[in-house]
């Protein structure tokens, strides 16, 4: 089969590889029908993420078309069209007991390597990391899915692939930010990052109730689809002082909620940073701007430790903060609900169209933000 593999940085190329089988019996083989390039593959497509090996399958965004079941499998049959979460959980830990389906006990086989750095694993990913369990990812024409009767869901209405696509990671993320940031009747939220998971927070934000979302950006196209959402104001960075805006724009009091969604390759203004991960730039500003006693919610990923991290501001506001990698699981029969319901189009944030020939050239494109891309979709 055709596969996006990682060879370092900056180069990911269309190999053949042999189609995944059943190995254990709680597996299902999936035919990929639509994946996604996510903002976080280019953590991994820039060398930021450790436990790259060349080679690796990219991809955490895929759904398809169930062809193979193990002989433990009973959620799942042959036939069944399914949206294939990017986190990886047992079902029957402690953990996945509690809803907290990205910080599984049980399915990173690397978990020593995961805690040298983190104290403890979380669960393992698709298509992201050796440290996060080198599992392969859905940039390819099949998938093996473990843990098959816990992770995909199954969509049995006409909804097309790109209304239901982004269940398997984004916009659950995005929802997810904007119910940890605890948002209240009457906030004012704050957005960082237009991204297509700032855009899903965004329009989660409005959901959610608040009675102002403000987005920001430097990127012109980013900034317009935000603006698209609601009443969305939005904030230029390289043209305007964020803090000093926020400020006039609150009496004083600053944003009630702030919403990272953009995580290690942040930019302090338009001109070049230096080409390192977990830049402070972001949380520097969310942390001065968001009004005492608020909250901060950290979807936005991060690799490792952080030089200049704001933890005086942080405590002498009373701030709260909530992070964490997404618990798709939890969130996948209410979001598909919005989905049938008509209460949002995930679809309307797709800029590209391609297939895995043309992942390479698409990932160069996303990763340099040319041509007004902000989503890329593939059709293996």
């Amino acid at each position: 089969m055709k596969a996006l593999r990682w060879h370092g940085e900056g180069d990911v190329r269309v190999d053949e590889v042999p189609k995944p089988e059943i190995e254990e019996p709680t597996d299902a083989i999936v035919e990929i029908t639509a994946t996604a390039i996510c903002g976080s593959d280019l953590h991994l497509y820039n060398d930021f993420m450790p436990g790259m090996e060349e080679g690796d399958i990219l991809g955490h965004e895929p759904m398809g078309e169930v062809v193979e079941t193990g002989e433990a499998v009973e959620n799942l049959q042959e036939g069944d069209r399914v949206v294939v979460p990017f986190t990886i959980s047992c079902g029957e830990c402690w953990f996945c007991e509690n809803d907290l389906y990205s910080l599984c006990d049980e399915t990173n086989p690397n978990a020593e390597m995961a805690a040298e750095s983190m104290g403890h694993s979380p669960a393992g990913l698709f298509g992201f990391s050796h440290t996060l369990g080198g599992y392969d990812g859905g940039q390819a024409e099949y998938l093996r899915v473990p843990h098959a009767d816990v992770g995909p869901i199954t969509i049995d209405s006409d909804l097309s692939d790109e209304e239901v696509l982004f269940l398997s990671d984004i916009f659950p993320t995005g929802y997810m930010a904007a119910e940890n940031a605890e948002i209240e009747d009457n906030d004012t939220v704050a957005v960082w990052g237009c991204g297509p998971v700032g855009q899903f927070a965004v329009q989660s934000a409005w959901m959610m109730g608040a009675d102002r979302v403000i987005a920001i950006d430097r990127i012109e196209e980013r900034l317009e689809m935000a603006e698209g959402h609601a009443d969305t104001e939005v904030i230029d960075y390289s043209e305007d002082d964020v803090y000093e805006w926020l400020m006039d724009e609150t009496d004083g009091r600053g944003p009630d909620r702030c919403i990272d969604a953009v995580g290690s390759e942040a930019h302090h203004t338009c001109v070049d940073v230096p080409d390192e991960p977990d830049r402070p730039y972001v949380l520097q500003e969310a942390v001065k701007s968001c009004r005492k006693g608020g909250t901060l919610s950290i979807p936005g990923v991060y690799i490792d430790g952080m030089d200049d991290a704001p933890m005086g501001p942080l405590m002498n506001k009373a701030l709260t903060v909530n992070t964490g990698q997404t618990h798709v699981q939890a969130y996948l029969n209410p979001l598909l609900e919005k989905i049938e319901n008509g209460e949002i189009d995930p679809a309307e944030i797709i800029t590209h169209r391609g297939s895995l020939e043309d992942g390479p050239e698409l990932y160069e494109t996303f990763n340099n933000k040319d041509d007004d891309c902000i989503k890329v979709v593939l059709e293996p």
